[in-house]
């Protein structure tokens, strides 16, 4: 089976460089194909962001901008809710 343009173990379905070519993508859309790349990579997404940056390069464009918030740590750490939130 041949591979398309832009797979690799870093984008094994070639989304994220499809996303690169997609004239006009806005950020939402970009934030759809980053989660559906994030949910089939079968490694961590904090290893293979940096490659497919410097692959891609393109500072401006949606996509990198939706890469580089994937490597942020989340602001929130831990549960929320529970019955000290609904408990004063």
């Amino acid at each position: 089976m041949a591979s398309k343009p832009g797979q690799g173990p870093d984008d094994p379905k070639g989304l994220i460089h499809e996303a690169y070519r997609i004239e006009g993508i806005t950020e939402p859309e970009c934030r759809s194909i980053f989660l559906d790349w994030a949910l089939s990579l079968p490694g961590e997404t904090s290893e293979a962001i940096p490659r497919l940056l410097a692959m891609h390069g393109a500072p401006d464009h949606p996509m990198s901008r939706v890469l580089r918030d994937g490597l942020e740590a989340p602001a929130r750490k831990g549960r929320r809710g529970g019955r000290s939130a609904r408990v004063t």
